[in-house]
């Protein structure tokens, strides 16, 4: 027999009845029925329930057994009762009368329990993550991730791609993030630095004629953590493909994150038509370039009805120049505690306030204020249809712009008793994100969403530059080495009104992809640089390399990258990327069980020509 196992806590059952066999793993949970000990042995595949009473050989030293200690037992198979019987466990119709017991590793007093659903501080999980992942949860999150990318790989392969490695240390290249540092020991003063991502290699690939390429590749970069980013490491699936259009790119990825959706969904719905929506349009309606289209919510701009109103605010808001006032339609949202949540939850995100409407049938005490008259005089005229019944705008504003101007966003709006509308005015850039979250707040507290849906949306038509209202001063606005959509021209003519083929792909509020299809010509990207401030020589110092191969026969070329991290957390269900990712940091980027960072040695820093200076 095997020294550690015959079987694995997954495979026993009722076929196996009367063998002997040998079980290794971790003590998951010890229960003392009268004398009787019955445990649950658990490995990595399942759990079998094996016991031991008196007449057990190595009962005295079952006792002694505690919870997560690593055994091996020797045993009988039994058939279990009837009545017995789990039909939650593979195992559940037989268990194990225990002959033999090794303790393979005894386990100190436990910092938290693997059996259970207790909740522990975040710190207290990741100082002892090799416990944290024992837990069922955490074993499946990880299994879930290991399929998603093996599932990745396959589809990849299916479409005639290839996996090649790109190098690790590499040169520092700003792509929009801080680079991680590492010093060189040959050559004392100088740097490399870790990837944010494989982009100049895979490009350089593309010059060298492999034509298509994929990578699942780890990225660098030294960010502030948030829910779902990772503060310093993540994977994506990396991919690039030459003499392709930005259509082609669409077309390879959809089928293969749309099957990894399905495959591992649950059940849930996935997409099949994935809408393009212009960056400009997403903004609008949504109040961000990673919109849930599970909400059905969509923004409207509303400032003719509010030009030249009784709402001064907005009035005097709207004859400056670039100014907007748009509506969040709110479908069930008429009602008054509900719009002054709403307005306080806009206070919460710094604005003084949000203002509404809302329709509802009308009131007694309406018709009572509007005609002057006592509250039951008003009901009788409604009662007896001297004054017609039916709907009325209410709210501060309602009552500041008047009927005529209320009906008719309520027409635009397409809404009816019942329903409320939010309204935010100014430049659209200042109040847009807040728009944005409130519509994500309104879809979910009137329930609004399709929760057990992935909903997919391809943000297009990035700006390429932006111009500092300020200084005047322009700047890239999002990736540098986009094509810009019209060439040479747009960039000589109308620069500000560049669009890149650059492109992200939204599911249920997250990011998952981004992309483009590259500038591959060099005098388009000096020019594009010069316009942002950059000169010819300073292009080629920071991209020398990739600058140098596009003067060698570069084919046009784009690619993407999608987030395998973001697209297992939303698989999982989880909204924190840590519950997916093996060995996270902290908030702080700390690694508490690996004590990182640490402080380096004397001879460390001697060695590599350093010297650390104490910060005050």
């Amino acid at each position: 027999m095997h020294a550690f196992r015959s079987h694995t806590c997954a495979d026993l059952n009722k076929s196996n009845v009367g063998d002997t066999v040998r079980l290794s793993g971790w003590v998951h949970r010890i229960r003392d029925h009268g004398g009787i000990l019955f445990i649950d042995l658990r490995d990595h595949y399942g759990m079998t329930q094996v016991l031991c009473d008196p007449d057990s050989p190595v009962f005295a030293e079952m006792e002694k057994v505690r919870s997560e200690w690593c055994i091996r037992i020797d045993g009988n198979v039994k058939a279990r009762d009837e009545d017995l019987i789990n039909p939650k466990l593979p195992t559940g119709e037989i268990e194990v009368f225990v002959r033999d017991l090794e303790v393979l590793g005894a386990a100190d007093e436990l910092p938290l329990m693997v059996f259970g659903d207790q909740e522990y501080p975040e710190e207290t999980r990741l100082k002892y993550r090799f416990l944290d992942l024992r837990r069922d949860i955490m074993q499946d999150n990880m299994k879930l991730r290991s399929d998603v990318v093996m599932s990745m790989r396959k589809r990849m392969w299916e479409q005639d791609f290839r996996e090649y490695q790109t190098p690790i240390i590499t040169a520092s290249s700003p792509e929009g993030a801080r680079d991680f540092l590492v010093p060189s020991r040959l050559h004392p003063g100088k740097f490399y630095a870790l990837p944010q991502a494989p982009q100049q290699f895979k490009q350089l690939m593309m010059v060298a004629g492999f034509d298509k390429y994929f990578q699942i590749a780890p990225c660098f970069r030294d960010e502030d953590p948030r829910a779902d980013r990772s503060p310093t490491d993540f994977y994506q699936l990396d991919m690039e493909m030459s003499f392709v259009t930005q259509q082609d790119v669409f077309d390879t990825i959809q089928p293969v994150l749309q099957g990894v959706f399905e495959e591992f969904g649950e059940g849930r719905k996935v997409d099949q038509e994935w809408p393009q929506i212009s960056y400009a349009d997403a903004a609008k309606w949504y109040g961000t370039d990673k919109p849930d289209l599970r909400n059905p919510i969509k923004m409207q701009e509303v400032s003719e009805h509010f030009r030249g109103s009784g709402f001064a605010i907005f009035a005097k808001l709207l004859e400056q120049e670039g100014t907007e006032v748009r509506a969040i339609p709110a479908p069930t949202g008429g009602g008054r505690k509900f719009c002054d949540r709403m307005n306080k939850f806009a206070q919460e995100q710094g604005l003084p306030g949000m203002g509404y409407i809302f329709w509802r049938d009308k009131t007694a005490d309406s018709v009572a204020q509007e005609l002057g008259i006592p509250v039951k005089e008003a009901q009788a005229k409604l009662k007896s249809g001297e004054v017609p019944g039916g709907m009325e705008a209410a709210g501060p504003l309602a009552k500041n712009i008047g009927p005529e101007r209320t009906e008719a966003i309520r027409q635009q709006l397409g809404l009816g008793v019942g329903d409320a509308a939010f309204f935010l005015g100014g430049k659209p850039k200042a109040f847009e994100g807040v728009a944005g979250r409130a519509r994500d707040v309104i879809g979910k507290e009137l329930k609004l969403l399709d929760e057990d849906r992935f909903a997919f949306a391809w943000i297009v038509d990035f700006p390429i530059f932006q111009k500092d209202e300020e200084t005047g001063a322009v700047d890239f606005d999002h990736n540098p080495f986009s094509m810009p959509q019209g060439g040479m021209d747009i960039l000589e003519n109308d620069p500000l009104s560049a669009t890149g083929f650059q492109y992200d792909l939204a599911c249920n509020g997250y990011e998952l992809v981004s992309g483009a299809i590259r500038n591959h010509k060099p005098e388009i990207m000096f020019k594009a640089f010069e316009i942002a401030g950059y000169g010819e020589d300073e292009v080629r110092k920071r991209f020398g390399g990739m600058v140098n191969a596009f003067k060698y026969g570069a084919p046009p070329h784009g690619g993407c990258a999608a987030g395998v991290d973001r697209i297992v957390m939303l698989l999982a269900d989880q909204q924190n990327i840590r519950e997916v990712v093996m060995f996270p940091m902290n908030q702080r980027a700390e690694d508490l069980m690996m004590n990182a960072p640490s402080d380096p040695t004397s001879d460390q820093l001697m060695e590599l020509g350093l010297r650390v200076i104490p910060q005050d």
